[in-house]
């Protein structure tokens, strides 16, 4: 079972993978590993773990399987990163999404700050403002957003973030919480996205820089049968794919 943030950083790094939530590979997953009594309880649990394993720069943190929260180690990473961003070319992502707000307009954004907390994209892509906005922001010039109730009714950020993420285009890159007048955090962290070449480094890919896409997630999938030798193939490509 794992007890700590250095436990967690630990099985990240000797796995590769690890996703946060229970999916197609039973016992393959934090939920499943933790103590249930450091879910919600005074002591540091898994909630809290996340921003110190991400801080130490060994382990990719996002949405990144099947739309759900895990951990990629860096060992890993470029590899998966190699895939995913395969799957949909960076000149196509741009197209509008149901939230109101195209994805490329979010990446152009984070790109452009280095790093933005979610509170930080709804201002910019005008999903929070006030009725009259007065005030000029960077995204008018990258890709101005239409502002008002409309917006707001169709929803949030959430949807291109994900995709976002499966893409491997962004990642967390900490989290960051509410001070009280005493000076202790409270509430629930909110997350800081960037892209992991502001991250980790522009040439953060170039271990699999002569590898295929398709090399690149074999290689994964031979990884993970070697992990898991007696689990189906189908339900460790559910994970990857």
């Amino acid at each position: 079972m794992l007890c700590s943030s250095g436990d967690l950083e630990a099985k990240v790094i000797e796995i590769g993978f690890l996703p946060f939530f229970r999916n197609s590979v039973k016992g393959f997953s934090i939920q499943e590993m933790v103590d249930p009594g450091l879910w919600f309880s005074e002591e540091e649990g898994p909630w809290e773990w996340k921003g110190p394993v991400i801080r130490n720069m060994n382990c990719a943190y996002g949405k990144l399987f099947n739309g759900k929260a895990g951990y990629v180690s860096l060992e890993w990473l470029p590899d998966f990163a190699n895939y995913r961003r395969a799957l949909r070319p960076s000149a196509s992502v741009g197209s509008d999404v149901a939230s109101g707000v195209s994805e490329k307009m979010i990446l152009d954004a984070i790109r452009a700050h280095e790093s933005l907390l979610s509170k930080e994209l709804k201002d910019l892509c005008g999903l929070t403002v006030k009725r009259h906005r007065k005030s000029f922001d960077l995204i008018d010039v990258i890709e101005p957003a239409t502002v008002g109730k409309t917006n707001r009714r169709r929803g949030g950020l959430e949807p291109a973030l994900t995709r976002l993420q499966m893409l491997t285009r962004i990642v967390i890159a900490d989290f960051e919480y509410s001070i009280s007048r005493s000076g202790e955090s409270y509430g629930w962290g909110i997350a800081r996205y960037t892209t992991p070449e502001a991250l980790y480094g522009d040439d953060f890919l170039s271990s699999c820089e002569d590898r295929t896409p398709e090399e690149s997630y074999s290689r994964i999938m031979t990884h993970l049968r070697s992990v898991f030798p007696a689990v189906d193939i189908q339900r460790l490509r559910k994970l990857i794919d």
